[in-house]
């Protein structure tokens, strides 16, 4: 496969619905929001060239041949559950059989593409474990292994980063980065590396699968888990850009 600078983001984005009661009256709102803006812009601006595929769009336009996911150097996953990559429309509208895009990932990083997963209530297992990813073909690739129910790890105080190996992603970051709020519990699976520890889980790993690499980042790309202090830490941009590097090359 061959390597390349562009990668696709799929995920991260909602929408949220309210209700006003104001004395007798009520009425309803819906609002649509992202949360790609601040990993989109930090690899845009360290020349990676990013597509974006919004949640609602996973489902029917996510890449479901070889040859569609073949242009990527790396896949990211944020906040975005397994049920939107099985269940195509023709599928869980018409109940007509379609690719398994968990499967297809999987070869896709065997053969030599980069797969990196971002923590959310959508990810790994999620809130009460609806992300399920546990027992995927996904998970038999992640440096992580996944909860059976709810592995949300909240942390109002924050917890700061710490470096438990010694890697090229890592290199030259700021000192002191701020605290993150939470982030999904998991335990290393065989083959994966830990760099990064957080309020005494995986916070960071990264492993080698056959001709491809894969990523696990637990907490989040922005808030809550991920508050505006992280985000605007200087080694946020350098952190998420070289980790994309290593996944597409194998350097930093």
């Amino acid at each position: 496969m061959p390597r390349s600078g562009r990668v696709l983001v799929a995920g991260e984005s909602w929408i949220s619905q309210a209700a006003h009661v104001k004395g007798f009256d009520a009425f309803g709102s819906a609002t649509y929001e992202t949360g790609v803006g601040p990993l989109r812009d930090a690899l845009v601006a360290s020349g990676f060239e990013v597509d974006y595929l919004p949640g609602h769009e996973v489902p029917e336009r996510f890449p479901e041949e070889p040859d569609a996911l073949a242009p990527y150097g790396a896949v990211v996953l944020s906040d975005i559950g397994a049920s939107s990559l099985l269940l195509h429309p023709r599928t869980w509208v018409h109940g007509l059989p379609s690719p398994n895009r968990l499967k297809l990932l999987r070869a896709y990083v065997e053969g030599g593409g980069g797969l990196l997963m971002v923590g959310g209530y959508l990810s790994f297992q999620g809130y009460h474990g609806t992300a399920g990813y546990r027992g995927t073909p996904v998970e038999t690739i992640l440096p992580v292994t996944l909860e059976v129910f709810d592995d949300r790890e909240e942390v109002p105080e924050g917890f700061v980063p710490e470096v438990v190996s010694p890697h090229a992603i890592l290199r030259d970051l700021p000192p002191a980065p701020p605290p993150l709020l939470g982030l999904n519990r998991t335990t290393m699976a065989p083959g994966g590396q830990l760099l990064l520890r957080g309020a005494g889980y995986p916070l960071l790993a990264v492993r080698e699968v056959v001709a491809g690499r894969t990523a696990a980042w637990t907490s989040d790309i922005g808030p809550h888990w991920c508050p505006g202090a992280f985000v605007a830490w200087p080694g946020y941009r350098r952190l998420f850009a070289q980790l994309i590097a290593w996944l597409v090359e194998g350097t930093a």
